[in-house]
């Protein structure tokens, strides 16, 4: 029994090695936008959930003897789900409209092993610092920002802006091990059965 991650997150994969697991990376490449469509009106923590389970359910066929996670995060603010910026202009933008405010960071986890599936979102309050419009372009122009939810890190240069975290900060980060570690309970396995493993 190996864990397979379904996603190309560095940071995700980074938590897990951290926590004593080599991840076997299987990327799963869904359309985003087109299965938030389909869900039309749903709360914000069953948006993240639905993109986590679609792309653990994408990966698992290949990886039926392993334990599939998939992963989503979004930071809510104002009511309003907010992915990747994916250019500096938006990051910029971005953090023009959550600097100094408090928001929350869903990060929706899907986990499939022997046919059965564990789908737990977790909620991390952030509180973004007031910080000055030279640090917020420097940090857009860094490059940083950009593929990430919310358009910050915790453990890298975004950290500077953070002041503080009420939850799970390996959630905010990308993975919560707390939720993996309840879905391992929940299929009968310790999380130490999986620490040290070579992975193919």
């Amino acid at each position: 029994m190996r864990i397979v991650l379904a996603s190309q997150s560095p940071s995700r994969a980074a938590i897990l090695r951290a926590g004593g697991v080599e991840p076997v990376l299987a990327p799963a490449n869904v359309d985003e936008r087109a299965i938030e469509a389909a869900l039309g009106p749903a709360a914000p923590e069953d948006i993240v959930a639905a993109l986590a389970c679609a792309k653990a359910e994408k990966v698992a066929s290949s990886y039926p003897d392993d334990l599939v996670i998939g992963g989503d995060s979004m930071l809510l603010l104002d009511g309003e789900l907010q992915g990747k910026p994916l250019t500096a202009e938006a990051t910029v933008a971005r953090w023009q409209a959550q600097a100094g405010r408090r928001a929350e960071l869903l990060t929706g986890h899907c986990l499939i092993a022997d046919g059965r599936r564990h789908v737990e979102t977790s909620r991390t309050v952030i509180y973004f610092a007031q910080a000055s419009e030279d640090d917020i372009a420097a940090y857009a122009a860094s490059g940083e920002p950009l593929q990430c939810a919310g358009a910050f890190t915790l453990e890298a240069l975004g950290g500077w802006f953070i002041d503080r975290i009420e939850g799970d900060p390996s959630s905010v980060i990308g993975l919560s091990l707390p939720v993996v570690r309840r879905a391992i309970y929940s299929s009968g396995w310790n999380v130490s059965d999986f620490w040290a493993q070579a992975q193919q």
